[in-house]
């Protein structure tokens, strides 16, 4: 059987999903909470992966227990902190858990994270991911001619950032991912509608990629300036920011901003993924602001 996701997508159908982080400790509670008011507002749920090179719990078990209260996962998995046989394990794993999508990203910097002494291993990026699940989907073992124990059925998608000045070296990662084994792209996030429009128009419409526009909820002036001067790939501008300097409730104003956003972007790519780091609660009132309704 197919995700969600991927039926969606197939159909030509406007995609919403949401980012979930799992949480900093042993209880799934709160966060289970969280996705139980996701659950009718969009088609999957990302579960992070060390985003941020913080320790979460793992997207695995996050991703399991999302598919147990109804709700379709998007696992991602970073390489930055496990070796190809232990990457190989986890798609494995997923495939026999019923866990059908898989985002492969190379993953942040340890130095972004608070554990900075921790050692990276990067055998993989994501493109190797990419190639090592389209090789499971064909039962192409790493060692032997073929899988002892059949193929998966993961339906594998990459990571993109259109705010990239670099059009020559966006293209080509965005090539690389698709001939990988990608097939749809959730992007960073995008502060300025012409960058989108330019990246889905020069890049993933002739690479025939579907594209998932990263919305995030900026939640106030110092929110913005930090994300900005720490977070890579960001791009805020002026305009926006002086919205959240000049709001009587910045937080009232980010969601403003998000939902104008969501309402505008899901018209020009495939789909929309919202982000609201430590605010996940307020994605389904982004969803409501913009008056975007699921489609299946």
């Amino acid at each position: 059987m197919k995700s969600k996701l991927q039926e969606t997508l197939e159909r030509k159908s406007k995609v919403i999903t949401a980012e979930l982080m799992p949480p900093r400790g042993g209880d799934p509670i709160r966060s289970l909470k969280i996705a139980q008011l996701l659950k009718d507002k969009v088609h999957a749920v990302n579960i992070t992966d060390g985003s941020r090179a913080v320790m979460r719990m793992c997207s695995l078990a996050m991703s399991k227990l999302l598919l147990e209260n109804g709700i379709e996962p998007i696992m991602q998995i970073a390489c930055r902190d496990r070796n190809k046989i232990a990457l190989q394990s986890d798609i494995l794993g997923a495939n026999a858990l019923g866990i059908k999508n898989i985002l492969c990203i190379t993953g942040d910097s340890v130095k972004a994270g608070d554990q900075q002494e921790t050692k990276s291993v990067h055998e993989f990026e994501s493109v190797r991911l990419l190639r090592q699940i389209q090789a499971f989907n064909q039962g192409i073992d790493p060692t032997f001619e073929e899988l002892a124990d059949q193929r998966t059925n993961i339906f594998s998608g990459a990571a993109a950032n259109p705010n990239l000045r670099n059009q020559r070296s966006l293209q080509s990662r965005t090539r690389q991912k698709k001939e990988a084994g990608a097939n749809f792209l959730q992007t960073q996030m995008v502060m300025e509608r012409n960058y989108l429009i330019e990246f889905c128009e020069r890049i993933s419409k002739p690479l025939d990629i579907p594209v998932i526009a990263g919305v995030f909820l900026l939640k106030s002036y110092k929110n913005a300036l930090f994300i900005n001067k720490y977070v890579p790939g960001a791009n805020i501008p002026e305009k926006i920011l002086n919205r959240l300097k000049d709001a009587k409730d910045p937080l009232k104003e980010g969601i403003q901003i998000a939902a104008e956003q969501a309402k505008d972007y899901i018209n020009i790519a495939e789909g929309i993924h919202i982000m609201a780091v430590k605010a996940e609660h307020l994605i389904p009132q982004i969803i409501e602001m913009a008056d975007i309704n699921l489609e299946y």
